[in-house]
């Protein structure tokens, strides 16, 4: 019996990916060829993430909905240096809590059959902010304008009727940690101790140069980015 098409939000944040590592055996079975034991039991648990979400897709299939439904699968942040995986983020830099791409580049993946045509690929950088007004745009919903809304609808990028960037800069706050990226240009600045990484992700996407001695002026530049965003 199919259920009643009202329209629907359902939020999941699974935390089955975070320590300890251990999974269930017939987890640890379907992937018995990976190694070492550490790496099978962080694998043993993304399989059953990925389980779990076959389940979701399986009923939205079964229920009718899935045309017309907008799914979308993304990560808070990187993995994390504890868990003793050195390759986890490959070829990505750095860890969760960390501001280096492997604690910010995430997977993100939209599957909405009746809107967005399948093999879309969109590369500019968006962040989780742009999902509010991504979703109050799927629904139709008014954004409110009695304050400031950071986030983009994003449904013009994914169906092809925007191709430029929806952001000119993005920040990140992390402790001690203070990260903007502006036009592909990304400065990390760190306070214990005072120093400042600076990488062109167009052409070091994993952060391997950092430039901040060759580019002052970019450094200058972006770290007034970074005091106006703090002050605003």
């Amino acid at each position: 019996k199919k259920i009643n098409s009202m329209p629907f939000f359902r939020y999941l944040a699974p935390s089955g990916t975070h320590a300890p590592l251990q999974a269930a055996r017939e987890d640890s079975d379907a992937v018995e060829d990976i190694k070492p034991h550490r790496a099978r039991g962080y694998a043993a648990m993304i399989h059953a993430l990925d389980r779990s979400v076959g389940r979701i897709m399986t009923e939205l299939d079964e229920q009718g909905l899935a045309e017309n439904t907008i799914v979308i699968f993304s990560s808070d942040n990187g993995g994390a240096g504890y868990i003793g995986l050195p390759e986890v983020n490959a070829p990505y830099r750095g860890w969760k809590l960390t501001l280096f791409e492997g604690g910010t580049h995430v997977p993100f993946l939209a599957k909405w059959p009746a809107k967005i045509e399948a093999g879309t690929q969109f590369d500019a950088p968006i962040h989780h902010m742009d999902l509010f007004s991504t979703f109050a745009a799927a629904a139709g919903a008014p954004i409110p304008t009695d304050r400031i809304i950071d986030g983009v609808n994003l449904l013009p990028y994914l169906n092809g009727s925007k191709t430029d960037a929806p952001h000119e800069a993005l920040v990140w706050l992390e402790g001690h940690q203070e990260t903007v990226l502006h036009r592909g240009m990304k400065l990390i600045r760190a306070q214990q101790p005072w120093k400042f990484w600076l990488f062109d992700l167009k052409t070091d996407p994993t952060e391997q140069f950092n430039l901040a001695n060759d580019q002052p002026e970019t450094v200058m530049l972006l770290n007034q980015r970074l005091d106006a965003h703090r002050l605003a």
